[in-house]
Order: structure tokens, then sequence, then C-alpha cells
């Protein structure tokens, strides 16, 4: 069976469920690498990003997130758009080209606030790209503002929104995700509103959170399930693995995944999903330093600049909360890859 599926890959044939469970269990992480290298450039993207979380007030409090607060509990927050505006006031001097906005479900917010947010960013920074809200908020502003899930998504889109970011997937696995966040969105749901974003011409990332208590069983199905979707729309752009941080969780095991775990995740990513072009290693979770070695291991993009973080932070990440172009650069050059900074859809915008 081995050579059976080192030669699909080679021949550049799509392998199967079963196959990819067999990579994760008998192949060494040196095969893993080499097969998934052999599906890559020698070009590594980046973005100059800048990350902005609303509020950590969130009406769901899933097990597994450290960021979420209740209204009133100690370490929560909850920014005004003068004040987000306030925050990214020099972003052009900077150098950024996306905005990158992810949050908590605020129990008191409306759909509004989220509109006029990103009226007001794109009449600030109107050649900044927006990438906001996953499919569980989404959700929520149908569930607050009385609209449909389409019509939802076509006001923001009116209001600006570029693309979409691919959060709040963790596990597509019912079984799984009912046990980590049951307060979610189910895993049935989240394709299908990415996949109305498709239909509407928005593009998304995807994503998947690993590491807890899923299995490699779990892990493969929820790639299945995202390459089945990516068959039938074409509009998802980039997946990253994102490696679980238990610190300040409800979940009690060792506090992160080991950095074989993380390699053999990207890798065996890169071989299965033949139809996404874009596998990053989010140097945030992983580390600057392991997320340099995923770059030789399937990974041809490293994410940004990501000027703040937040979300991981509470969790207690050991990487930066920032990291400059020249750091990147760095990161990148050493393996022997070729940096591009690109925009949000992948377009170049220059070479290093």
């Amino acid at each position: 069976m081995k050579q059976e599926i080192i030669s699909k890959i080679l021949n550049n044939e799509r392998i199967s469920s079963d196959d990819a469970i067999f990579l994760y269990n008998n192949f060494n992480l040196i095969e893993l690498g080499e097969l998934a290298e052999s599906r890559n450039s020698n070009k590594v993207y980046f973005n100059i990003n800048k990350h902005i979380n609303p509020t950590n007030i969130c009406v769901n409090r899933c097990k597994f997130c450290a960021f979420s607060r209740s209204k009133g509990e100690r370490g929560s927050y909850e920014f005004s758009i003068e004040k987000i505006l306030e925050d990214v006031k020099n972003s052009e001097a900077m150098g950024i080209t996306e905005f990158h906005i992810v949050g908590g479900l605020h129990p008191e917010w409306s759909f509004s606030y989220y509109t006029e947010l990103i009226k007001s960013l794109k009449i600030e920074h109107p050649e900044i790209i927006v990438k906001a809200f996953t499919a569980v908020e989404i959700d929520y502003f149908s569930k607050i503002s009385g609209l449909s899930v389409e019509e939802v998504l076509k006001e923001l889109k009116a209001a600006g929104l570029d693309l979409m970011p691919g959060g709040g997937a963790e596990i597509l696995k019912e079984d799984v995700r009912s046990r980590i966040c049951p307060e979610k969105i189910s895993g049935k749901r989240w394709l299908e509103i990415i996949e109305i974003a498709h239909r509407l011409g928005i593009k998304t990332n995807c994503t998947m959170l690993y590491g807890h208590i899923e299995n490699i069983e779990d892990r493969v199905y929820h790639l299945e399930l995202l390459r089945e979707l990516q068959d039938r729309t074409g509009n998802f752009l980039a997946f990253i693995p994102l490696s679980f941080h238990a610190k300040n969780t409800e979940i009690k095991k060792f506090p992160y995944t080991t950095g074989i775990d993380d390699l053999k995740t990207i890798a065996i990513s890169r071989l299965f999903l033949d139809n996404i072009s874009n596998i990053k290693a989010y140097w945030v979770m992983l580390t600057e330093k392991l997320a340099q070695v995923a770059l030789l291991f399937g990974a041809n993009d490293i994410d940004g600049t990501v000027v703040k973080e937040r979300i991981t932070h509470f969790a207690d990440a050991l990487s930066k909360e920032g990291l400059t172009i020249e750091e990147i650069v760095y990161l990148i050059k050493k393996t022997g890859k070729v940096p591009v900074e690109r925009d949000s859809f992948y377009n170049e915008l220059k070479t290093y």
C-alpha cells in the first residue's frame, strides 16, 4: 500500500481518505516532507496584515476557547468603531494591505455595528482589503438581524467586505464538535454558510483546529469535507491547520501540540487537499521557528505580520504578537525559498 500511495502522489493523482490515514500512521516525518514538497514551488507567500478583534465578549463560551469572556467579567473588552479607527490610522504608512477581523458574538451589539465598522474602515482606508467574520459570526448576524445568511452577506459585501477568513470550522465531525463547542453552529451549518458565500463570489479561507480530543480519522474526515466543497465551488484560497493551545481553556491536556504532529498535519494537508493551492503555516500558533520548518513540509505561506493578534495569546501563545517584514523575509530565505509578498487574493506584489 505504501508504494501505491507514493505512486499516486508522484503522478499527481488524488489520494483517498484511507490513504491519508495510512500516511499519518505509517510514514515517517521525512518521507512525508519530501512528498509534500514535491507539490510546491520555491515561492513562499506572506502579506502585511493587521488583526482587529473588536471584542472578546461572547454569547458562546466554547470549552476550547481562552479568548471569550462574559460581559463584565475580568479581562473582557469591547472596542467602539472610533477606537478601532484610531488604532489603525497609520496602516498605510505601515504598508498594511489587509485588515483581518474576527471577534466574539457580542450579546448587545446590533448587526449595524459590523456593517458600519466595515464602511468606516473602507472610507478611511479604501485600498486596504477587508477580510472579516467567520461563518459562526455570519450565522449570529443572521439571528440578531432577522435576515437570511444570503442577505447578511450581501449587506456586508455592499459595505466593503472583500473576503472571509476560515475560522469557526474547528473539527467538522459532529460528535467531536458537540463535545468541544456545543454552543457553536454545527459543522453542516458551517459548510452551508461558506458555500453560500462562495456562490455570492466571496472567497474564503478554511481551517482545522487539531490537537484536542479528535483522532486522526476525525481530521481526515474534516479534510475530506473541505475538499468536496472546494470541488463544488473553487473559492477556498488557503487552508490553515490551527494547532490547539490548551492553556486557559476548559479542555485539560498538555498545553501544546508536538512539532512532529504539527509537521505531519501540514504535510498531509498539502497531499490531500490537491484542489486548494495554498497551505498556511500560521506562525502565531506554531511559533516562528516551527513555521519556518513547516515551509519544508508542504506549507507555502507563513501568513503575515499579524499586528496585533489577541485570540491565541489569551491561551499563552509562545510566539510574538507580530513580526516585521524583515523578520519574515529572513525566516523564509533561511529555508532556501523565495519570499513573495502577496495580497489577500494571492496576487504577487513584491519578490524579495
